[in-house]
């Protein structure tokens, strides 16, 4: 168990942003994380300060990574136009929001499955496909838990078995996405070395991935900051509040963050 102190880090506003879906509430400000293959609880024990289940070793090794530590946030926030007043509040009131750096082949299926989808389905979904196909582990206090399936376990799944794991339709992404991987078709070590563009069109070529999905692909896992997610909740807000178009030339290498800002805004004002 570790104590970290960091500003612009808030685990419940990352648990609820939308883009993890391993991340969820163990009790009053205590959350639980899978990653990886690594098992985290996380507990908010003060003003920014926080309690990491985890080795000082293990946190340099991973997830300061894993959680952006070394980003600056704040510079982001500050970056901002103050005339632009919808942009300032969803800042500050996502502002423990990091773009996290997670494993790609993770977020290639997350985000198949995450189409016509809801948060709360999807993190079932996800749960599902890692017990059935997923190693199981144990951390060093004995917790047992299921790291998510790689593609070659997930091969051992045909269409019937997805559709199982409450799928449907996108079981024939899924099991495309598998074999497009296991057969080199998509090499997933040459997109991550990719620029944005060149990783989204590579992407866009997997069964199932359109713009938006690619681009949630690009931002959570590959960390292409200037990817910019449009789904329906960004789509009402940029209607709502920009109807010339949201400023991008201002916002040049933050504009996922920012999306991240926005989606999580909307989103919580829409559930209130």
């Amino acid at each position: 168990m570790i104590k970290i102190t960091k500003e612009n880090f808030h685990p419940g506003q990352i648990c609820a942003s939308g883009q993890c879906f391993r991340m969820d509430p163990v009790g009053e400000k205590r959350y639980a994380l899978i990653a990886s293959g690594y098992y985290l609880e996380i507990e908010e024990v003060g003003d920014q300060s926080f309690l990491f289940s985890c080795t000082r070793e293990e946190f340099e090794k991973f997830w300061r990574g894993y959680f952006d530590m070394d980003g600056d946030y704040s510079a982001c926030i500050r970056a901002i136009d103050p005339r632009d007043s919808y942009l300032m509040d969803a800042a500050r009131f996502g502002s423990g929001i990091r773009i996290l750096r997670q494993d790609l082949w993770e977020m290639i299926v997350s985000f198949i499955v995450s189409q016509q989808n809801n948060i709360r389905r999807i993190k079932k979904i996800l749960e599902l496909l890692s017990q059935r196909y997923g190693t199981k582990m144990t951390d060093l206090q004995g917790k047992e838990y299921y790291a998510f399936p790689k593609p070659e376990e997930l091969a051992q799944a045909d269409e019937d078995a997805l559709r199982a794991c409450n799928l449907g339709y996108r079981s024939r992404y899924i099991k495309n996405t598998v074999n497009s991987v296991l057969s080199g078709e998509a090499d997933l070590e040459k997109i991550k070395g990719m620029c944005y563009q060149e990783a989204r069109k590579e992407l866009m070529k997997l069964s199932g991935v359109g713009e938006k999905v690619a681009d949630c692909i690009c931002l959570f896992a590959l960390h292409h900051l200037e990817a910019f997610p449009v789904d329906t909740h960004i789509k009402k807000v940029l209607k709502k509040n920009y109807p010339q178009g949201f400023p991008f030339e201002k916002y040049k290498g933050s504009e996922g963050i920012l999306q991240q800002y926005i989606f999580y805004y909307d989103l919580q004002h829409s559930e209130i």
